[in-house]
């Protein structure tokens, strides 16, 4: 069974960066489609960015233009780039294989204050 560990979230200040990872116990990125998702205390999870198996990208319209989600094969993770955050970014985020999913990591939590 594969895991998902996700980790890099903090406490930032609104308009500061951070990079998250999220590392597979094995080689998957190569044939799937990734995606990193949010959720914020009382919210539905919702999809924050996704990456092909050839490297395509995909954005919510809440992210597009601040996040880059990208991928090494090689170490078997997946990042997010997170910049200009806001306080409306602070959620838990979690990654997952956006077909067939896998078992869900702890999340990685994200705040960003005002």
């Amino acid at each position: 069974q594969v895991q998902l560990v996700e980790s890099g979230g903090g406490l930032v200040q609104a308009g500061g960066s951070l990079r998250l990872s999220c590392a597979a116990s094995r080689n998957i990125f190569s044939i799937s489609t990734m995606v990193w998702y949010r959720q914020a205390p009382g919210k539905q999870r919702e999809l924050v960015a996704s990456i092909t198996g050839d490297g395509r990208t995909n954005y919510a319209d809440s992210v597009k233009g601040r996040f880059i989600i990208s991928g090494d094969n090689a170490k078997n993770t997946v990042y997010l780039q997170m910049n200009s955050l806001k306080p409306e970014d602070t959620a838990v985020y979690y990654c997952n294989r956006l077909y067939q999913p896998y078992p869900w990591g702890q999340g990685t939590q994200v705040t960003v204050s005002s």
